[in-house]
C-alpha cells in the first residue's frame, strides 16, 4: 500500500498538532502534583489514569463526578488511601485534567 504524500503530510500534521495538547495536560498534572500519586499506566498511591478512564468509560456524568472528587477529595473507591482535596486548583484546570485522564483509556 502506498500513501499519497498529501495524506502522509496530513497525518503527520494531525499528530504534531495533537501532541502539544497531550503534553500540556500532562504538564498541568505535574504542575498540580497529581503525578505524585498517579501515573498514566501504572498504579501508584492512587489508580493509574488508564484504569480511571476504563472505569468511567461511557458515563455521561464522568467529568462532573470526577471533577468533584478532585476538588473535594475522596476515599474508598480505589482502596484505603484517601485522595486529599484540592481546593486551590482552579475549576478550569480540574476540568481539563479530568477530560485528559478520561482519554487515557
Amino acid at each position: 500500500m502506498r500513501l499519497r504524500p498529501s495524506l502522509l503530510a496530513a497525518a503527520c500534521a494531525a499528530a504534531w498538532l495533537a501532541a502539544p495538547a497531550a503534553q500540556a495536560d500532562e504538564a498541568l498534572a505535574k504542575k498540580h502534583n497529581c503525578t505524585t500519586c498517579h501515573d498514566v499506566a501504572k498504579k501508584g498511591v492512587g489508580p493509574a489514569y488508564k484504569d480511571v478512564a476504563a472505569k468511567y468509560k461511557g458515563q455521561a456524568d464522568a467529568v462532573a463526578k470526577l471533577s468533584a472528587k478532585v476538588k473535594k477529595g475522596g476515599q474508598g473507591v480505589w482502596g484505603p488511601v484517601p485522595m486529599p482535596p484540592n481546593p486551590a486548583v482552579p475549576d478550569a484546570d480540574i476540568k481539563k485534567l479530568v477530560e485528559w485522564v478520561l482519554k487515557q483509556g
